[in-house]
């Protein structure tokens, strides 16, 4: 397939304006491919030759304005147009198309519960030319009719309100402009649930097996997305642009929403089968938020080329947030932000793949590499960013920014110049130079504090000594860009000196100061630098306060604070200033005690896959497990009185995967509930045989009476991935030719016999695979495209093979020819964290 490019983009948009696209498609041909059939009107400005993309299975006509093109003129994708003259023009393509299996173009899935069958379109990045023609590139907008010929018995979803007219035919309302990543369709019997708010239909819509998950579920999804319709209404001044909303969760989804304007795309693991902890809610509450704010950032106004992919993304991830806290019961978002999001931000900044927030065009060329871009970066450092940038500017000012945008593009397309001179006209701060700083660089700063008494008596010591003269913050700074912080101040509690009093808080310019700063009083026990996390940038305690924060860590009384300090213990062992097991008994001392779920499930989960599974040497990896599973030994205890039921459910899951033996799990399952709760539900059922068939005790004979009881999709991938992780050498055998040697799996089977493979228990048995997956990936990525490419990187990676052959091979793998952009990047970042796992092991 050839990737678009940049500079073909832009001649392309100088050379012709689209104005609309009338669509008909007909998914009642079989279960392998559907008929599309496109009319393109648009207007060449000038007299010259272009190009419309589109992958057909069949390629059946093509007519420019009357007259017949030759099908075989077809190139890979593109279809070339010689010969335009100035004016208007309609193209028609009657083609048939194929249905995808990857989450890719129009895929379709049948319901292993019920037989019913499903079909739903992934049109971003350039995948709208798997359903039907088009000229795709964002900033060619058009407006859209679409027709859709269903089976008997299923309902049609659109980008707008959908008709039926009628023996299976269905018309889509016309849209407003819109770039063809956005055009969305989903078919199938779906089970819905309606309403209407602030006079628009709303609806939400599942596979009929999920139906009573969803409808348990279904004020709670309403309730969230109308309050964040009404905040996003008092912030912004232009009114919601569509004429419906609709959120349709879909199975086999490759992300976790995608915003197709009127038409939310979902993830249907958000419909929740088992029982989930508040933060679990949190999440799926912030991904509505995320994926609404999208209807302004960048549907209503969309970027111009990728490399501004930030301005759909890190605007989206920070008002979903931002909104969510304001708007909805979920008031603490920032705590999960800080303890998950951020640390995705800070882990992509420090590998060789790095780029800047807003790249510079030059280095997002074509399609291939703009894909790349949607990382931790483009979300959680952006948004990082725009936090900063509010404290900067207030939010009066910079909500005006963003509203004289919206006015200034609304139905267009903008750039980052764009988006910069809408704030600066709201604002006298200097907003480009801001952006060059911020938006243009690369890495992540570190902040590191010299703490000391003002008359120079050195650090102090605390509880009454030391100066009462007052005391002195110094701040070194590694990097040059600009930050704004708070610094908290916290003395021991003198009657329990396990927790920590506020004693001070106040926010500093880094840089700006002219020498350190003086505050009053003696020397607090313990000075955090970013208290409260408005900062993006790795912080360093003193030594006296880093020694306060390991007696006191779950003492400290805001969790965003300790999310910080948490971080930072995070980020030392990374760095390898920190000894992982000096981390894991920190975690052993304060997780016991500590309040906040999304501290808890972000520490233990740092602690299992990165400390206990990659960062300790084999042979200490059963005391590391031993640590974790009495930290949730500790948690079950203290939640025995159902007062906690999420930190309970958290504690259980991790007990689990963290068992060495499999008596006490294996005596769970047996009686299908955990003493004194929770029952198991099929999401803990499929957690305990997946760790059983870690340890080797189940066969398959188990997995499939598993499977026989919980016959649904999550049912199928849990048997995947336990097969997968049974250590023998057939099962192993059987694991890796599903996965490289057909290519049958699903894109969520994939995945899941992917997850199963690789044990750091079962290194010996898997040992021979390792050299394999070097050529074998590649192979895959090739035939398969690209997003079972980021899976193989993904999930399919030998993460466990902590080595320098393994190192080795994964180098010689780069330096060869012809690995597909996907892939290659994934293999970039996961070989920089081996590199940093090896030296970790080093000390």
């Amino acid at each position: 397939m050839s990737v678009l490019m940049r500079d073909e983009a832009q001649t392309r948009a100088q050379l012709i304006d689209v104005h609309r696209y009338t669509v008909a498609l007909d998914l009642t041909t079989g279960d392998e491919t559907f008929e599309s059939r496109a009319a393109i009107h648009f207007t060449a400005r000038a007299a010259g030759d272009t190009f419309v993309e589109l992958k057909p299975a069949l390629l059946r006509s093509v007519t420019l304005d009357g007259q017949p093109l030759d099908p075989a003129g077809l190139d890979e994708n593109r279809l070339a147009l010689p010969g335009l003259t100035a004016g208007e023009h309609e193209l028609l393509v009657d083609a048939t198309m194929r249905y995808s299996r990857t989450g890719e173009g129009m895929h379709r899935f049948t319901d292993p519960t019920d037989g019913e069958t499903y079909v739903y379109t992934q049109l971003f990045l350039e995948d709208v030319q798997r359903v039907f023609a088009a000229f795709d590139q964002p900033d060619l907008k058009a407006v859209f009719d679409l027709t859709v010929t269903a089976p008997d018995g299923w309902t049609v979803l659109g980008n707008g309100i959908a008709t039926d007219q009628g023996e299976g035919r269905w018309t889509l309302a016309t849209t407003p402009p819109i770039s063809t990543y956005l055009v969305a369709v989903a078919a199938g019997p779906w089970h819905s649930v309606r309403t209407e708010h602030a006079g628009l239909p709303f609806g939400i819509h599942c596979r009929r097996s999920l139906a009573p998950h969803l409808d348990i579920d279904a004020d709670e999804i309403f309730a969230i997305t109308r309050a964040c319709y009404d905040r996003y209404h008092e912030k912004f001044e232009e009114p919601y642009p569509f004429d419906s909303y609709d959120q349709a969760f879909v199975p086999e989804f490759n992300a976790g929403a995608m915003e197709n304007p009127g038409l939310v795309t979902f993830r249907d693991e958000f419909v929740y089968r088992s029982a989930v902890t508040d933060t679990e809610r949190q999440t799926r509450a912030m991904v509505i938020a995320h994926e609404m704010a999208h209807m302004w950032f960048g549907d209503l106004v969309t970027l111009t080329w990728w490399d501004d992919i930030w301005l759909n993304e890190s605007f989206a991830e920070y008002m979903g947030y931002q909104t969510l806290t304001e708007a909805t019961r979920h008031t603490d978002t920032w705590v999960a932000f800080g303890i998950d999001r951020k640390s995705w931000g800070y882990d992509a900044d420090q590998r060789p793949s790095t780029h800047p927030v807003a790249p510079d065009p030059g280095s997002v060329p074509d399609t291939a590499a703009a894909m790349l871009n949607f990382d931790g970066i483009s979300y959680a450092k952006g948004a990082s960013a725009l936090r900063q940038l509010v404290a900067w500017l207030g939010e009066k000012d910079f909500l005006a920014g963003i509203n004289t945008h919206f006015a200034r593009h609304k139905f267009g397309n903008a750039t980052l110049a764009d988006f910069i001179d809408s704030l600066a006209a709201s604002t006298d701060r200097d907003v480009h130079r801001w952006a060059e700083q911020w938006l243009r660089t690369t890495g992540v700063d570190t902040l590191t504090s010299t703490v000391a008494n003002a008359n120079g008596g050195g650090s102090g010591t605390g509880n009454g000594n030391g100066s009462e003269n007052g005391w002195t913050l110094h701040v070194t700074q590694q990097g040059n860009r600009p930050h704004r912080i708070a610094v908290g101040a916290y003395d021991r509690d003198l009657v329990d000196p396990g927790r920590l009093a506020p004693r001070d808080r106040f926010e500093i310019d880094i840089p700006g100061q002219d020498g350190p700063t003086v505050r009053p009083g003696r020397r607090p026990d313990l000075v955090v630098l970013n208290d409260g996390d408005l900062g993006y940038a790795k912080v360093r305690l003193d030594d006296r306060s880093w020694t306060t924060a390991l007696d006191c860590l779950s003492g400290i009384p805001d969790p965003l604070t300790r999310a910080v300090v948490w971080n930072a213990a995070r980020d030392m062992v990374r760095d390898g200033e920190l000894a992982p097991t000096a981390y894991l008994e920190a975690a052993r001392t304060h997780l016991p005690h500590e309040s906040d779920l999304a501290v808890v499930q972000g520490v233990l989960g740092f602690a299992a896959t990165q400390i206990a599974d990659r960062y300790l040497a084999p042979d200490d990896r059963p005391a590391a497990l031993a640590g974790l599973t009495a930290i949730c030994r500790a948690l079950i205890r203290r939640t025995e009185d159902g007062n906690a039921p999420g930190l309970r459910l958290t504690a259980v899951r991790h007990f689990i995967s963290a068992a060495t033996q499999p008596d006490g799990i294996q005596d769970w399952l047996h009686s299908d509930s955990v003493p004194g709760g929770p029952e198991l539900d099929p999401e803990l059922r499929w957690r305990i045989l997946y760790r059983l068939a870690v340890l080797g005790a189940v066969d398959d004979s188990a997995i499939t009476d598993e499977l026989a009881r919980d016959p649904s999709a999550t049912g199928r991938e849990g048997a995947a991935r336990c097969r997968a992780a049974l250590p023998d050498g057939d099962a192993k055998a059987a694991a890796w030719e599903r996965m490289f040697l057909t290519d049958d799996l699903s894109n969520h089977l994939f995945t899941a016999t992917a997850q199963g493979f690789w044990q750091p228990e079962q290194s010996d048995l898997v040992r021979k695979y390792v050299p394999r997956f070097y050529t074998d990936a590649v192979e895959l990525a090739e035939r398969r495209g690209p997003a079972i490419a980021e899976f193989a990187g993904r999930h399919a990676f030998p993460v466990h093979a902590v080595d320098p052959e393994s190192l080795r091979l994964g180098e010689e793998c780069l330096n060869g020819p012809d690995i597909l952009p996907a892939l290659r990047r994934k293999l970039t970042d996961q070989l920089d964290d081996l590199r940093r796992a090896l030296r970790v092991r080093e000390g």
